[in-house]
């Protein structure tokens, strides 16, 4: 059962087209005034940046409270093991009152609670269990977390559940072609189930399954230390068995252009960004992959790359009537992307100013000249 109406979200939907509309002049704004009160829902939204600020606060303020409550109290693991469960029952139990009573969508405050009721939960049943049942926490998150993208519709709940996965599957076997394998067959599962039921907000749940699944299989890209093993030791055929590891090359070629295929026959976004990012990938992998030397230019010729294959696609779309082939278009028909650059541009700039900001220059101390003569026909200086 979800938390929000259809009608509900899909008047956010459109109330955000309309926005969309208006800053791209498709509109005027005559129109949008007229179109404005039907798109009405009674939910209450802020912006990105307000939202974030929430978010965080209201993870600070739950997650103090338990450490004060370590603090005073000083309890055994057991204690504490239940008292994580509780305040995880806690906190959910306020987010769904944040929700149902206060109508609060996408606000930070009732995301923050459901994070710390999913954290409470698995760090409760941690301290409770024994080695031997530890599995039980991770499949506790996964469940947890399909639960809130369910009722939600959260996005990052459903991404949270796919790390789960990725941390149950150690508990089952040491073997880490077989732990690929489950992680694999997990999102495979996923994608049957999310391609025969087609849940409402499916787009980026398919999505993040189709990359998962990509990622699981690539296994250039799943060493935790991976940027010091890619530049330095990459993984080769003998860390893994022989038919296993040249399985996964083969698959890292084939799993992109059907993911392509995918999203371009449902004229899904998400899905084709998918699909263009494990490509990418795949070209980035592929000569750590063949075990093949690595030059300072490779970043150079795949960016060429990308530029030639973006500019013919963008020529091949706009030869068409219109500028229309098959549903497609090159053109520009949301100001979605402008905001989500600004966005990026901002927390680009909070996060590494440095990078933006030139470094004052150091001061040249005070030159000073001497001890020196110049000068003739009887007049000299000191230089």
């Amino acid at each position: 059962m979800r938390a929000y109406s259809a009608f509900a979200e899909e008047a956010v939907d459109a109330r955000s087209l309309l926005k969309d509309w208006l800053g791209e002049g498709f509109i005027t704004a005559a129109q949008y005034q007229q179109m404005e009160p039907e798109t009405a829902c009674g939910l209450h939204r802020t912006n990105i940046f307000l939202r974030i600020v929430l978010f965080l606060f209201t993870l600070i303020i739950a997650v103090a409270a338990a450490l004060l409550f370590s603090v005073v109290t000083r309890p055994s693991q057991q204690t504490a093991g239940v008292f994580l469960l509780i305040f995880a029952a806690l906190s959910y139990a306020a987010a769904e009152i944040a929700v149902s009573r206060f109508r609060l969508y996408r606000y930070g405050i009732e995301e923050a609670l459901v994070t710390c009721s999913v954290a409470f939960l698995c760090a409760g049943m941690l301290a409770l269990l024994s080695s031997s049942t530890e599995f039980l926490a991770p499949a506790a998150g996964i469940l947890a977390s399909l639960w809130i993208w369910h009722r939600l519709g959260l996005p990052y709940a459903f991404l949270t559940a796919m790390i789960f996965v990725i941390w149950l599957a150690p508990y089952w076997t040491s073997s880490h072609s077989a732990q690929h394998a489950i992680v694999a067959a997990f999102y495979a599962a996923g994608l049957i189930a999310m391609i025969a039921l087609r849940p409402r907000d499916h787009s980026i749940a398919e999505a993040l399954l189709w990359l998962g699944l990509y990622l699981a299989i690539n296994l250039q890209l799943s060493s935790v230390d991976l940027l010091e093993r890619w530049w330095r030791t990459p993984l080769s055929a003998s860390d893994f068995p022989r038919a296993f590891y040249w399985t996964t090359w083969v698959l890292t070629w084939c799993l992109p252009p059907a993911i392509l295929v995918r999203g371009v026959r449902e004229k899904d976004r998400f899905v084709i960004a998918a699909g263009t990012i494990a490509a990418i990938l795949t070209l980035i992998t592929n000569k750590p992959y063949l075990g093949w030397q690595r030059h300072t230019w490779d970043p150079m010729l795949l960016g060429a790359l990308l530029i030639a294959t973006a500019l013919l696609l963008r020529r091949w779309l706009a030869a068409a009537p219109a500028g229309i082939r098959h549903g497609f278009t090159a053109q520009r028909l949301s100001a979605k992307d402008k905001h989500w650059m600004s966005i990026g541009s901002a927390a680009f700039g909070l996060v590494a100013p440095q990078a933006v900001t030139p470094a004052p220059q150091p001061v040249s101390p005070e030159v000073h000249f001497g001890g020196g003569d110049s000068g003739g026909a009887g007049a000299s200086s000191d230089f």
